[in-house]
């Protein structure tokens, strides 16, 4: 298993709800915990990463700051539609720590594109830093 939501694995984040050229959708998956995606204010905030094929996917873990509940879809479509909701979680408040969560999927899960949709925060903004998807490639 690797991760295969890092842009080193060709994974991209191919839809963001919000931007700012500072902190870009980008930085979710560029395997750095120092950089980081910041939503722009209003609730619920998504972004989709697509994988470079079809995965098995074992464990997705999050990190992320001021994010209260957030869900996660997968598709396996060929194009990022029709999602179906895998979890739902209630994240707890860190006091200034980077919230850690980790989603077990049991290894004989498989996707094409999760979707993560903030529903909620703490505040006003919410960062997520860094999304590590342990998986392998679906072979025919």
């Amino acid at each position: 298993m690797f991760d295969v939501a890092s842009s080193k694995a060709g994974a991209q984040v191919v839809l963001a709800t919000s931007a700012d050229e500072e902190y870009p959708p980008e930085n979710i998956i560029d395997g750095s915990q120092d950089t980081f995606w910041v939503t722009t204010g209003l609730y619920p905030q998504e972004f989709v990463i697509t994988f470079q094929a079809l995965m098995n996917i074992n464990t997705v873990r999050i990190q992320s700051f001021n994010v209260r509940k957030i869900t996660v879809g997968r598709s396996v479509s060929n194009e990022p539609t029709e999602f179906e909701l895998l979890r739902e979680k209630d994240v707890e408040s860190t006091d200034g720590q980077l919230q850690e969560e980790e989603i077990h999927c049991g290894g004989n899960l498989t996707a094409q594109h999760l979707k993560f949709t903030i529903q909620s925060g703490y505040d006003h903004f919410a960062t997520i830093h860094q999304v590590h998807v342990d998986g392998n490639a679906v072979h025919s």
